[in-house]
């Protein structure tokens, strides 16, 4: 997933260079691995910071990460956008009936676990899937999202049989799918991500627990497929934004991926990387028309994102007081022949019926220096 990211803003900053979408300014990019640490993260974040040519940053992937960065960069009034972290309490705080904004510089192009998670509980129980014991592997992102969604479902009517953890690090899920057999639940609603979740739904299958497991974004890839295996098919994510073939600013950015000849697929946060790295960019076409270096336009330039609207590759790109994505578009998808297809894609802030991870700095430099 990280890699994915990390390739996505990698090709918003070259067709900016290419296009020279701010004249007089080159656009270059810094990959930082965060390792889906937090410790790791503000050893990176730190880096960025004290650079003064970094102008904004993209990333990081998980919500944990987010968490500890987040003031580094807002300490040094560089703007930061997320395209994966969900966890709601990183724009509007922990106390969601009393909103407030947490860190000025901070935004997200992704849709949170807030409305994802009532999203995947209104689907499920619409589709006759009133029973659900819940899993988290105890993260900031899996435990919020299981989370919201408990509180979305039973809200609908369904019923939790009941709610387990597992440990980050676990390979073995024998004891917790023994737990969960024993309630006789209609699906496993699982808080966390594909690597783990993958095994988790081969060896419920194995074990005769033979009922679907539905996941989050976290989940959405297909290297999930292939750790989950055959048995697999009918397993259910969500997924934020409309599928790539639904959206008229998709087409583009796939097939520019594809002839760009990066190794790593996209993956679900890319085009939300790709984005997040556009909002930068257009931002510092007006951040940066009066300012002799990137430093002296960084305050401007988190004005400046908090003003871009455009038409992107995952929908309209915006952001609202509090610095979350305008757009609040889901999809569910199921597995069908060894492949993630798209079941209902719906817009739900009316109620209606994207492992390695990468932090990656957009660095203005002038061009002539290039």
């Amino acid at each position: 997933m990280g890699l994915g990211m990390r390739n996505s803003v990698d090709l918003a900053v070259k067709q900016a260079n290419e296009q020279n979408l701010v004249p007089g300014w080159t656009f270059v990019l810094d990959a930082e691995d965060d390792q889906a640490s937090a410790d790791a993260g503000k050893n990176a974040a730190t880096k960025l910071a004290a650079d003064d040519e970094v102008i904004g940053v993209v990333g990081p992937l998980n919500s944990s990460v987010g968490q500890s960065v987040a003031p580094i960069y807002n300490s040094a009034n560089i703007v930061l956008i997320s395209p994966a972290n969900t966890n709601p309490s990183l724009t509007k705080g922990s106390d969601l009936a009393n909103p407030k904004r947490q860190w000025e510089s901070y935004f997200r192009t992704c849709t949170t676990d807030d409305v994802q998670g009532p999203f995947a509980a209104k689907y499920a129980f619409g589709a006759g899937l009133t029973s659900a014991a819940t899993i988290h592997d105890k993260k900031t992102y899996g435990q919020g999202l299981v989370e919201h969604f408990t509180e979305g479902f039973t809200a609908d009517g369904g019923t939790i049989t009941t709610a387990e953890t597992i440990n980050p690090d676990d390979k073995d899920f024998s004891a917790v799918i023994s737990k969960v057999k024993a309630t006789n639940p209609k699906f496993v609603y699982y808080g966390g991500e594909y690597p783990q979740a993958g095994p988790l739904s081969q060896q419920m299958k194995a074990a005769g627990l033979n009922v679907p497991l539905f996941g989050g974004d976290g989940i959405y890839d297909p290297k999930y497929i292939s750790l989950a295996g055959a048995t697999s098919t009918g397993d259910l994510a969500t997924s934020v934004g409309a599928p790539a073939a639904q959206l008229p600013g998709a087409a583009a950015f796939v097939d520019a991926y594809k002839k760009a000849g990066y190794s790593e697929e996209y993956g679900a946060y890319g085009p939300y990387a790709y984005d997040a790295a556009r909002a930068i960019i257009k931002a510092a076409a007006e951040s940066l028309k009066n300012a002799s270096s990137p430093r002296e336009a960084r305050t401007a330039e988190i004005k400046a994102v908090g003003q871009v609207s455009f038409d992107g590759t995952t929908g309209k790109v915006a952001f609202d007081q509090y610095g979350d994505a305008k757009t609040r578009i889901l999809t569910v998808y199921k597995v069908e022949n060894g492949t993630w297809v798209p079941e209902k894609t719906d817009d739900f802030q009316t109620g209606s019926g994207s492992s390695a991870s990468a932090s990656s700095s957009a660095s203005p430099s002038a061009s002539a220096a290039s």
